[in-house]
């Protein structure tokens, strides 16, 4: 059924003019509010009760599907988090985080605050259904029950929301960790009410390193302190999994082992994970692509400028710079380590002035990319820096590339021994 009819039969039911009733739903499903959900909120606005069109069928966590409609569901809490966000023009507080039961876990939000906490289960009755990146999230409203169980339900799972930051996901909620603030800066942006000071860097702990935004700045979260921070969400952020602190969030002290090494994992573990902000990779170069060597970039934005435009600033005097683009394949899968200036200039040999009087000599730019494929291809090279994955690929942002030091009787010896094992 589409919105027209569902606005008819509404305005049918309540008595409303059908436009009007029409505009309120499609107002609601703009913010992805199920469409169960949201006739019931226009039902209470025109006093029309917040009754639902059936009565919601109790389910498994696992069965539950993004077409499940209201579904009533007994599961444990696993997180529970507490954020603020701007709908239909005004701030709303909900609570967001995590169920689970013997078959499975799923996202909830619930836009007012049920009174559960991590560890209890609960009876949750007529929660609608949502899409959330692609899979069924829970959607808890007025219009929604919440009994609190006295038997606790067993699960498979942790309960609490505590993580090391190498198990930290994009669209988590309601999380805590334990990390050391490496990097911090103070900046300020446009945000949703004018100018905001807000601030972000990196943490840190044995395990990896991640980035971190700051929206309600504490004097806690200073370079250097070793902290606990409860209740964070977290999103993702230029491919990998980013950590957000609000005015729900909690800061006290902690003390922190921090690595200064980071992951060293196949390529093909690298990529599966959908992106790392810190992780090393050993491959083999199998390719230099196409756009490495001498390369111009716009001097507003520092995009790749060709034939002198720029997609975003049109005609522009682009500035030289250098860069290379090597496929690295370790025979799990490939990832496209992309060298800077600094890397690039290592790897060739000579400065970008060197690069540029090479260029002139050979009357040709392309002369600088055939000789760094002459020295990349077919070596092994031990690469660090942030992964990120999208539609077109696995991309390494290199801060480390040097030719590997692993012995490779060693290590075929060593593989030998684990599959035997």
């Amino acid at each position: 059924m589409d919105v027209d009819n569902h606005a008819e039969e509404l305005a049918s039911a309540l008595g409303e003019d059908k436009e009007e009733v029409k505009q309120d739903l499609q107002n609601l499903l703009e913010y992805s509010v199920p469409i169960d959900e949201a006739k019931q909120s226009v039902r209470r606005k025109y006093g029309g009760g917040g009754g639902g069109d059936a009565t919601p069928t109790s389910v498994d966590v696992a069965d539950v599907t993004t077409d499940s409609g209201n579904v009533s569901v007994t599961a444990r809490v696993l997180t529970v988090g507490t954020r603020s966000i701007r709908y239909q023009g005004e701030d709303t507080t909900i609570r967001e985080g995590e169920l689970a039961d013997e078959t499975g876990t799923i996202s909830y939000t619930a836009w007012q605050d049920f009174g559960f906490e991590p560890g209890d289960t609960v009876t949750v009755g007529n929660a609608g259904v949502r899409e959330w990146d692609g899979e069924p999230e829970l959607n808890m409203g007025q219009s929604s029950s919440v009994a609190l169980e006295s038997e606790t339900l067993a699960v498979p799972y942790d309960v609490g929301g505590e993580r090391d930051l190498i198990d930290v996901e994009a669209g988590d909620r309601g999380l805590t960790v334990e990390a050391r603030v490496t990097e911090v800066e103070e900046r300020v942006i446009d945000g949703r009410d004018g100018e905001t000071t807000i601030l972000s860097g990196v943490l840190g702990d044995e395990t990896a390193r991640l980035p971190f935004t700051d929206w309600d700045p504490t004097p806690e979260v200073e370079e250097g302190a070793e902290l606990r921070v409860e209740d964070v969400y977290v999103r993702e952020f230029r491919g990998v999994p980013s950590i957000n602190l609000t005015e729900f969030t909690t800061v006290s002290g902690a003390t922190v082992e921090v690595t200064d090494e980071a992951p060293r994992v196949a390529i093909g573990e690298a990529v599966s994970s959908g992106g790392m902000y810190d992780v090393e990779v050993t491959g083999n170069v199998l390719e230099v692509r196409d756009g490495s060597g001498l390369i111009e970039r716009c001097p507003d934005c520092g995009r790749l400028v060709q034939n002198g435009q720029c997609r975003s600033h049109g005609q522009v005097d682009p500035e030289d710079d250098l860069r290379v683009k090597a496929i690295l394949d370790d025979g799990t899968a490939t990832v496209t380590a992309i060298l800077d200036r600094e890397i690039t200039e290592t790897v060739y040999g000579g400065t970008l002035e060197d690069a540029l009087e090479a260029a002139r000599d050979a009357m040709s730019r392309e002369v600088v990319a055939e000789d760094v494929r002459e020295k990349l291809v077919g070596r092994e090279y031990r690469v660090r820096g942030h992964l990120s994955v999208d539609e077109y690929g696995a991309n390494l942002d290199a801060s480390e590339f040097e030719p590997s030091e692993d012995d490779p009787i060693e290590r075929a010896t060593a593989a030998l021994e684990e599959v035997r094992a």
